[in-house]
């Protein structure tokens, strides 16, 4: 399966990291769904998939607030990133992406923007011999608001020198696409895994 990217030239590649270019999602589902487990917090897959780009801290937040529970945050995104890292063997990056990567190295500036913690992105993108493609990493922390909010995108595109409309945006997630959209960037959806298998 190829990716269609919008026939124009764009002067800049703008990357969400999982599930885009590292298919790390079913990874980090495993890790969430064993915390949660010890805190009997359901965490079913289509609503991980829904919340794909929410900062880490913010979907534990989101979970205690929906079923009253009163999980502390700093502790489970430290466990839950942990149990992550245990498994970056079984890492692989998403082929269909890591095409356009190969192919336009070099040629335009390439950047990062997740909603997961700096040393997450770089020890998934250490592990795929891609730290050294990005020239910026925007991760949480590095903006107030996260996806679908703009904010990080625009930062991306600042850092990079590159106006925002001259960005094109790699998403698996809609929350993304919708961020991507209101920082006035084209994008590009990139399938969930069980879209990439068939």
């Amino acid at each position: 399966m190829k990716l269609k990217l919008p026939e124009r030239q764009f002067e800049a590649y703008l990357f969400d990291c999982d599930g885009t270019i590292v298919d790390s999602m079913p990874l980090h589902y495993i890790a969430w769904q064993t915390v949660f487990a010890e805190w009997n917090c359901e965490f079913p897959e289509e609503q991980f998939y829904a919340m794909g780009g929410m900062p880490v801290a913010e979907i534990i937040l989101t979970l205690n607030r929906m079923h009253g529970l009163n999980m502390p945050v700093e502790e489970i995104r430290k466990r839950k990133e942990q149990m992550y890292f245990d498994r970056l063997s079984e890492l692989r990056a998403v082929p269909e992406v890591l095409e356009h990567i190969e192919a336009s190295y070099g040629q335009i500036p390439f950047g990062v923007v997740s909603g997961s913690m700096r040393n997450s992105v770089t020890a998934s993108l250490k592990a795929l011999n891609l730290l050294d493609r990005f020239e910026t990493l925007v991760c949480a922390g590095d903006y107030k608001r996260g996806k679908p909010d703009p904010e990080a995108f625009l930062l991306a595109a600042e850092r990079l020198g590159v106006a925002p409309e001259a960005c094109l945006v790699f998403e698996d997630a809609e929350m993304g696409i919708q961020a991507a959209t209101a920082a006035g960037m084209a994008s590009v959806k990139v399938p969930m895994p069980w879209e990439r298998a068939t």
